[in-house]
């Protein structure tokens, strides 16, 4: 099993770009779990056809512990097992601490051991890389982080801050840097501008996604592009990002 941490700021794409890794790697048959990290809770919306699952915190708050994990999950697409963190009450919690929480509780449960996925995918809304957002990279639970960027200056400062962030932890044998993933906003010399960050930041970029309005047609169906027509171009990007999560765990065997 892998576990890949997919982070960037708000808006930037994360979630279309894990939801369509992880229907790439259960079309190639993997078995995936996706964890949503983010309050909107719309990390796994097009892997279910529009329609999430009750979020984890969400439950906690209004009926307590679950008593067993179907009560926050769902099977989507291509068998994608889904969750979503969710958010503390508003003006209250951290959501660090929630995420965390969560996190323990699914550890607790067995979720690994039930679901047995081959890749856990989780969906991480990074503005500010605070302690709390840090968590997976911190606490041990992610293996490899990718950033989702842009050739946009704010998407590249974002970017900037969580692998410094994830370069804090270096020496803890926490999660590593995978590279960078870009989706496109179709600026001027867009590509060789984030290759150039990259090669900068010491790292590199591991897929570019183009902007396609096919991504946002099917969207508005509930669906990942890779659902909706697999033979497309596009959707062979994400088949080739699917692949590379599967070198991170032949990688980490290697290791």
């Amino acid at each position: 099993m892998i576990k890949v941490a997919i982070y960037g700021k708000g808006g930037i794409g994360k979630s279309t770009v894990t939801s369509g890794i992880s229907a790439a790697l259960g079309l190639d048959g993997l078995n995936v779990m996706q964890l949503g990290c983010d309050p909107k809770t719309d990390s796994t919306i097009n892997l279910l056809g529009g329609k999430p699952p009750t979020p984890i915190l969400q439950y906690l708050q209004e009926q307590g512990r679950p008593d067993t994990l179907d009560a926050i999950a769902k099977k989507g697409f291509g068998n994608v097992t889904c969750m979503e963190v969710g958010g503390p009450t508003p003006g209250v919690g951290c959501f660090g601490r929630g995420m965390l929480t969560a996190f323990e509780l699914l550890d607790e449960m067995g979720a690994y051991d039930v679901y047995k996925p081959d890749v856990v995918l989780y969906d991480i809304l990074a503005d500010v890389v605070c302690g709390g957002i840090a968590v997976p990279m911190r606490e041990g639970f992610a293996d490899k982080v990718c950033i989702v960027t842009s050739g946009e200056k704010m998407a590249l400062l974002a970017a900037k801050n969580i692998i410094l962030a994830l370069r804090n932890f270096a020496d803890r044998n926490y999660a590593e840097l995978g590279g960078l993933i870009l989706n496109c906003r179709d600026m001027a010399d867009e590509v060789e501008r984030v290759e150039e960050f990259a090669h900068k930041m010491e790292t590199s970029v591991i897929g570019v996604i183009p902007r396609d309005t096919a991504i946002h047609q099917f969207e508005e169906e509930g669906k990942t592009i890779v659902e909706g027509d697999r033979a497309l171009p596009t959707s062979a990007r994400f088949f080739d990002l699917a692949r590379t999560v599967v070198d991170f765990a032949e990688e980490r065997n290697v290791a």
